[in-house]
Parts: structure tokens; C-alpha cells; sequence
């Protein structure tokens, strides 16, 4: 049986971006990211890259709904990725539930840098 990757350091970190995220703290995020990250756009389809890019996919979201994601579990990923079993709950600006979900967000991390994510139905 190959050895477990150890993800501690990757598990720290996502943990960190999940609560930046879940308080709208942009600017706490976007240095733990390549500066030319890949991210799924999950409101349009395809993808949105760069910091500069995500921030802009997400404030254009939050003017349109307020999602919540909260980590359940992050696990190593037989390849090197991470990923995290995610409780997803999109509310409208009024506060009504729109989605309430459990996904998967796969993550890419290099050399302590998010450079890709990907999102699993």
C-alpha cells in the first residue's frame, strides 16, 4: 500500500480560505492563490483565471447571492490534490434558500499556492 500524502499544510490552508470566504474576506484569499490561478465560474459555467479574476467572479456573486460553504471533510486525493466534501447553501439576497448541497472541491496546491480548483457534482 503507497504511503498517505500529508496533507496538514494543505488542510490548514483550506481550512483558512473557507472561513475568508464564508466572512467576504477577499483580500485574505487572493495571496494564498497563484497569480495565475484556474477557478470554475459556478454560476455561468467555464472558468475565471488570475486573482484579479476571482475577485471579480466573486464580488459579481455576492451581489447576487449569498452563498455559505462550509468544509466537512479534506482528504489527499491519490494524485496529490485535495479534496474537500462540502456543505453548500446559496441563499438569496432576501435570505431564502436556493440550493442546500454537498459537493466536492478539488484543489491543485503548489508550493503552498492554490492553483486550481475544481468542482465535483
Amino acid at each position: 500500500m503507497p504511503a498517505t500524502h500529508d496533507i496538514t499544510q494543505e488542510r490548514d490552508l483550506l481550512s483558512f480560505i473557507y472561513a475568508a470566504f464564508n466572512r467576504r474576506d477577499i483580500d485574505a484569499i487572493l495571496p494564498k492563490m497563484h497569480p495565475e490561478v484556474e477557478w470554475p465560474n459556478g454560476m455561468e459555467g467555464g472558468w475565471v483565471h488570475g486573482r484579479e479574476g476571482i475577485r471579480a467572479y466573486w464580488t459579481r456573486q455576492w451581489g447576487i447571492v449569498d452563498p455559505h460553504v462550509e468544509p466537512v471533510s479534506i482528504e489527499a486525493a491519490g494524485d496529490g490534490r485535495a479534496i474537500v466534501n462540502v456543505h453548500q447553501v446559496v441563499k438569496d439576497l432576501r435570505g431564502a434558500v436556493l440550493m442546500d448541497r454537498m459537493v466536492q472541491h478539488v484543489y491543485t496546491i503548489s508550493d503552498g499556492l492554490i492553483t486550481r480548483m475544481e468542482i465535483r457534482e
